[in-house]
């Protein structure tokens, strides 16, 4: 129980939403690394018009509540979204979520942000470089702590190469070029492909009416990481990913003398569990891309990202720049 006399704790909610589904962490401003969280495996829908508002805060509404009460006291300062394809799909979450969390939370400091710059505030907080995000898609973001350099993150059909949609599209393909008897096939996907999804036949079938077609194929990546020790075209797709992730990091890191000291490079998001079958030609691929950088481990991933924001935002001590699309930042204090 908070002792008499003593200003109420300030809490952030970060929140994190991608192809894998939605998260949200609440933790004391001051005490971040103490936060509690909660998870739903539901993607939030995609529509013609965007990132569906609604159906975010149907799963993220009754998510925070849940928190805050599990908390017990407190006051919610600030709340920052990351989500993917916020900065080419998320008009709808800029122009809905602030007053519907207002409304919903009772907070009036609300950060929109794409997932790339929650990944960003994760691995290396306010310091300048570049951070890839992989996961089932894949964006490379950069900054001299004025403004911001983007590098793919167009989505499973335009771009996200080196992504977990783009490796394990590529798998399936090779499985169904074995399929078809073409050369570049590769018999050990075939198998698998059949193990985890069906016949050859029916697996186009089953996948292209999917919503989540990109979590779907993203799914695969693992299976062509397995393969890989053994089988060259499953090898081959990890080093050509790894080609891919280098060259967005490459797009966006700050070159020598555009920021003083060294310019850090971190990775981060789920595509790094595939481990050494991809981790190894990407460390290479970085290295001969970017002598000038410094590979470092992120601090953290995206949702301790959107946790740092918050409580930047909640603390009027924000370092990174905000944009219009990447980190909007409505002003609701009036």
């Amino acid at each position: 129980m908070r002792s008499p006399g003593r200003s109420p704790v300030s809490l952030v909610l970060g929140v994190d939403s991608g192809g894998s589904g939605l998260r949200a962490a609440l933790a004391a401003a001051a005490e971040l690394q103490h936060a509690e969280t909660a998870a739903s495996r539901e993607p939030v829908r995609t529509g013609g018009d965007g990132i569906d508002a609604g159906h975010m805060l149907d799963q993220l509404v009754p998510m925070a509540r849940a928190l805050l009460e599990r908390a017990g006291s407190g006051t919610l300062s600030a709340v920052v979204v990351g989500a993917a394809g916020m900065g080419t799909l998320g008009g709808r979450l800029r122009a809905e979520l602030p007053a519907a969390l207002e409304s919903a939370l009772g907070v009036r400091r609300v950060g929109l942000a794409a997932d790339a710059v929650t990944a960003y505030a994760g691995a290396l907080d306010g310091r300048p470089g570049a951070v890839v995000a992989a996961g089932t898609g894949m964006i490379a973001l950069g900054t001299d702590l004025t403004a911001w350099r983007r590098s793919d993150g167009w989505g499973h059909l335009l771009g996200d190469c080196g992504s977990g949609a783009w490796i394990g599209r590529a798998g399936l393909e090779a499985a169904l070029r074995a399929y078809d008897g073409r050369r570049g096939g590769s018999a050990s996907l075939l198998e698998r492909m059949e193990s985890v999804l069906g016949p050859a036949g029916e697996v186009p079938g089953l996948l292209y009416p999917r919503t989540d077609r990109p979590a779907v194929l993203a799914s695969f990546a693992p299976e062509v990481a397995r393969c890989a020790p053994g089988d060259p075209v499953a090898a081959g797709i990890l080093e050509q990913a790894a080609r891919h992730i280098a060259e967005s990091a490459a797009a966006v890191c700050p070159l020598p003398g555009e920021v003083p000291g060294d310019c850090e490079v971190a990775l981060t998001g789920g595509l790094l569990k595939l481990g050494e079958p991809l981790l190894t030609p990407l460390r290479a691929e970085l290295a001969g891309q970017l002598p000038h950088a410094r590979q470092v481990t992120a601090d953290g991933d995206p949702l301790f990202g959107a946790l740092r924001l918050a409580a930047a935002l909640a603390e009027d001590a924000l370092r990174l720049p905000t944009h219009p699309t990447l980190l909007h930042v409505p002003d609701r204090t009036g």
